[in-house]
């Protein structure tokens, strides 16, 4: 299994290290600023080999060309971000693999957040890089899309095994919590994962990774099939998944 390390860059992105010990292949997942990944890189005293991005907004690729520069790193990237992206070696699209040392991901294009944005699923290794498409406890605000396309790319995770971690790219964890209980107020399992969250969050932690069967018992925008995320949004039971999507981003939005 890969050695990971989660830690804050920014005010709220979640930056990510992970390392193939069998090969010492070091990836960063995005780079939303350099000092924080080169202090982390300085006290595992890993030597990153890749920089594997998830879409182009400036708060994921800021400390690309500065970390470049200081490891070496090979950058991988979406190819429908075209030139958004500094320093790109590598382009990826649907169905593509990538490999940091023995381990490998498949490439998923996820849109909705954004056009461009990927997803990288390591089957074996049990995890999946999410970056603003699926977050703990919720999902990312739409932004070039109709909603009905992130809701498409969210049933993409919909199959994946219960031990699944899934890595976000945001620690938007408390107000996602909220906003769950809200639609969802009698979700017991909501309301103690919502607990974790404030312990966390008083200790300088938060809760990413999470996993795929937490998030299918918790966060709304996956239980869309819901009675009860149906009726919390003014529908009856007849009305399909992807309307009911729509109807909690859009609350979700306001909230």
């Amino acid at each position: 299994m890969p050695e990971i390390r989660t830690f804050l860059c920014r005010s709220d992105n979640v930056g990510v290290l992970m390392r193939d010990p069998a090969t010492g292949a070091c990836a960063a997942i995005d780079v939303p600023e350099a000092a924080p990944v080169l202090a982390m890189l300085k006290e595992t005293g890993w030597h990153l080999t890749d920089i594997l991005v998830t879409h182009r907004h400036g708060d994921h690729i800021e400390g690309i060309p500065e970390v470049k520069r200081a490891t070496g790193a090979r950058v991988t990237a979406p190819a429908k971000a075209g030139a958004a992206i500094p320093d790109v070696d590598v382009t990826v699209s649907e169905g593509d693999t990538v490999r940091v040392g023995d381990l490998s991901a498949e490439v998923w294009e996820t849109p909705g957040h954004c056009a461009d944005h990927v997803t990288y699923w390591f089957a074996d290794s049990g995890i999946v890089f999410s970056g603003d498409t699926l977050f703990t406890l919720g999902c990312g605000r739409v932004m070039e899309s109709p909603p009905e396309i992130l809701w498409r790319s969210l049933e993409r995770f919909l199959p994946l095994p219960d031990a699944t971690r899934v890595f976000s790219g945001h620690d938007y964890v408390l107000s996602n919590a909220r906003f769950a209980a809200a639609a969802e107020p009698g979700n017991a399992d909501l309301l103690q994962r919502m607990r974790e969250a404030e312990e966390l969050k008083s200790t300088g932690g938060f809760l990413v990774p999470s996993t795929m069967a937490e998030e299918r018992a918790t966060n709304p925008f996956l239980r869309c099939n819901l009675p009860a995320l149906k009726s919390a949004v003014g529908f009856g039971e007849d009305i399909d998944p992807a309307t009911v999507f729509v109807a909690l981003r859009d609350w979700k939005n306001r909230f």
